[in-house]
């Protein structure tokens, strides 16, 4: 049994829910490629309206939306430009396993060279060579036709059904780590340890193609540090650092009265609770010279003083309370949050402070760069006095 298991290849790491998912998808992508292009393709010379290679490219388009070879072009350039290179072999060499094989090795040479590489293409240059006399008569009819009507729908269908079910398609290549202070330097987590040229060295040597784009790689590859720091450090959690006599604000907390929290207890930030003590929002010493028009640095004292002064008139359009002012929606994290998965907010993303709530999403403390720079520090510090002791 484990030799037989030994033969099967190793499956990807998905639920239930994300299998069942992807099977919903194609089943409603094909469904409504189908009824569609049958209404456009009535009286298509091809006499087809639904190809069968387009039920190669659902697999990918669903299961593998984030693959390379499942993006847009790859998806439409790739059937049709293999469908193409079938159709001129037959016109040119007539039929037979040879002209088969020659179509299949130009559609892949093609589809390298306009970077749309899409495994169903094979098969499809496969299926046109091989089809017969009714099919080579309309070969390049039917690749401008069903086929091409086909791949595009169903590239449409991905982007609405995936899109809706929260995975990102098409799945384009994201900037690499920019820097929230707009500097050349890299962000702080990524001057250390596994660096983005450590990775395009080894693709380079590797020399394959590889089914992950380079951006989806190198974050597996920066999760998996974390994950081998948390087993290494053991987890420290953001309940055990966290500050929980914290100065707050309301909505309606008036500006001045804000201000004066946050430069009596020398803080640069309040989380700002409604009633029910959740979290709407957090409010920044950066937030009060953003909408005090203090850009240019003259006057500050004044301009702060007369910005933080009640103007004492209606319908007025000056900030008056904290609520006006405040970030919404901020970054927060669980009672249970491991530490370690904080550093990269923190350090990347330019969030110096960031509430948590406990199971009831009720604000029960806050951590700030100063804790998590400690717990750090006491983790490694007890780290190395363990392996000295032993």
């Amino acid at each position: 049994m484990n030799f037989l298991q030994s033969l099967l290849p190793a499956q990807s790491y998905t639920s239930f829910r994300e299998r069942a998912r992807a099977a919903a998808g194609a089943f409603i992508a094909l469904l409504l490629t189908g009824a569609i292009s049958q209404f456009l393709l009535a009286h298509s010379p091809a006499h087809l309206f639904l190809v069968g290679g387009v039920g190669a490219s659902a697999i990918l388009l669903f299961c593998l939306p984030a693959s390379p070879l499942a993006q847009p072009w790859p998806v439409v350039g790739g059937n049709v430009v293999s469908a193409l290179a079938a159709a001129l072999c037959v016109r040119w060499l007539g039929d037979g396993v040879a002209v088969a094989a020659l179509s299949v090795a130009l559609a892949i040479a093609a589809m390298f060279a306009l970077r749309c590489l899409h495994p169903p293409g094979g098969g499809m240059a496969l299926s046109v060579a091989m089809g017969g006399p009714a099919l080579h008569a309309v070969a390049v009819e039917f690749a401008v036709g069903p086929l091409l009507l086909n791949s595009v729908l169903m590239v449409l269908a991905a982007m609405a059904y995936n899109n809706l079910t929260g995975r990102r398609y098409p799945h384009t290549q994201q900037a690499p780590h920019p820097n929230p202070h707009a500097t050349q330097d890299p962000v702080p987590t990524m001057r250390l340890g596994f660096q983005p040229e450590d990775l395009d060295a080894v693709l380079k040597q590797y020399n394959q193609v590889l089914d992950v784009s380079r951006d989806d790689l190198e974050e597996i590859f920066l999760r998996t540090e974390l994950q081998a720091y948390k087993r290494r450090f053991g987890v420290i959690r953001c309940a055990d650092i966290m500050s929980k006599d914290v100065a707050t604000a309301e909505f309606g907390t008036a500006l001045e009265a804000a201000w004066r929290d946050m430069r009596g207890h020398h803080v640069a930030a309040l989380p700002v609770l409604n009633r029910a003590r959740r979290v709407i929002g957090i409010v920044t010493q950066g937030d009060f010279l953003d909408h005090s028009g203090l850009d240019d640095y003259q006057g500050v004292r004044n301009r702060l003083r007369s910005f933080l002064r009640k103007s004492g008139v209606t319908h007025t359009e000056k900030a008056e309370v904290v609520g006006q002012i405040m970030h919404t929606h901020p970054v927060v994290a669980q009672l249970d949050t491991p530490v370690v998965e904080l550093v990269a907010l923190m350090a990347d993303s330019g969030h110096h402070h960031i509430p948590v709530v406990d199971d009831e999403a009720r604000f029960a403390g806050i951590v700030t760069q100063s804790d998590v720079v400690a717990a750090l520090y006491e983790s490694r510090l007890a780290d190395g006095l363990g392996s000295v002791v032993h």
